[in-house]
């Protein structure tokens, strides 16, 4: 029962067509990750803020999940929760930010606030934390690492379609609310991760350098408790994604414009 529309989000004729043949709508749509959105800041804006804003008028109160981002936080002292004031400090939080908010105004919206996405994919990103970290573990042996102590927070990408399909069947119990998903299991230090791939793979080489920053100033831990109480937990730990990935990496081919020399 499934079909493909061949489409740009920013296509209002499309767009209508699709979202008045739907009972519901997730959006995944979007140009993801700041190094790409800082790349091209005006596709940035016109496909994650200005077309959200167009589905927003087309879906009128049609139920609809979006898929927003943790770097909405920015840079926080202490534990994110839903309540901690957004403080976007890059291009891809702040239109992130934008779509949310016109959701939300809106109402009948269940928005997701995503760690950062890790582990194994038909369509692999390497442009993510975790998986450039063991892309570069596997293929060079080698890193350079920049802010060690900076915390960051993930979640599988299993664990993330599992949280869209969970949202689907209970909609009408979360809709209106802000979900951060991930798990606190997974709030860990850059040095944390480079010495559990180093655990794996005992010649993986690393620097920790003392230039380079994170343009989106992610340092944070993030409290999930609000998620667990509808009844969705994460499966998919932190041991059990590395582990996966350093056994798939080797028999893939993957080119990624948007790894950076330093992490």
């Amino acid at each position: 029962n499934f079909s493909f529309t061949l489409g740009d989000v920013q296509d209002e004729a499309i767009m209508k067509k699709l979202v008045d043949e739907s009972d519901m709508i997730i959006h995944l749509a979007g140009i993801v990750g700041e190094p790409i959105c800082r790349t091209h800041p005006d596709l940035a804006e016109n496909v994650n803020a200005k077309a959200s804003l167009l589905l927003n008028k087309l879906r009128g109160q049609k139920p609809l999940i979006f898929a927003s981002t943790g770097s909405n936080y920015g840079k926080v002292d202490g534990v994110c929760t839903e309540e901690t004031p957004a403080n976007p400090l890059s291009i891809y939080a702040r239109t992130k930010l934008d779509a949310e908010k016109a959701f939300l105004q809106n109402g009948n919206v269940v928005v997701y606030r995503f760690a950062t996405g890790f582990g194994v994919s038909p369509r692999m990103r390497t442009d993510l934390l975790l998986n450039d970290f063991c892309h570069k573990a596997v293929t060079s042996g080698s890193l350079i690492v920049y802010q060690k102590n900076a915390r960051r927070t993930f979640v599988h990408v299993r664990d993330m379609a599992r949280a869209l399909a969970f949202a689907v069947l209970n909609f009408s119990s979360m809709k209106d609310n802000i979900f951060n998903v991930g798990h606190e299991s997974l709030n860990v230090t850059k040095e944390g991760l480079v010495n559990k791939i180093k655990s794996y793979l005992p010649k993986f080489y690393f620097h920790f350098a003392e230039i380079g920053s994170d343009p989106e100033q992610r340092d944070y831990e993030v409290s999930y408790a609000k998620v667990r109480k509808t009844g969705f937990e994460t499966k998919v730990s932190l041991d059990e994604g590395i582990e996966e990935m350093l056994k798939a990496l080797p028999t893939l081919k993957i080119s990624n414009p948007y790894s950076s020399f330093l992490n």
